[in-house]
């Protein structure tokens, strides 16, 4: 049986209320976040949240691993193209 509320590291409470409702929402950075929390607490299974969000597993790993090296502001995809230009510079730079 899945859980319906977790506690986070941080002492806050993630419930299933808190998810998107389902992959038609606008996947900004709080949303993107708050599923890979969900799946990494144990809140939500990983296949249940791929088929529920329409997410490929690339996808989703792409969430898990900017939210873990970079926080929130990774998920965002202004920083994605930021993070670009700025690869771009340096390949150019050397």
């Amino acid at each position: 049986m899945t859980q319906s509320v977790v506690r986070l590291t941080n002492g806050e409470v993630l419930s299933v209320a808190d998810l998107p409702l389902d992959a038609h929402c606008r996947w900004v950075a709080s949303r993107k976040l708050t599923v890979v929390r969900a799946v990494v607490y144990g809140l939500v299974p990983l296949e249940e949240a791929l088929e529920k969000y329409n997410l490929s597993e690339d996808e989703f790993f792409s969430w898990v691993d900017g939210a873990a090296k970079h926080g929130e502001n990774a998920l965002k995809s202004t920083y994605i193209k930021n993070i670009d230009k700025y690869r771009l510079f340096v390949f150019f730079l050397f």
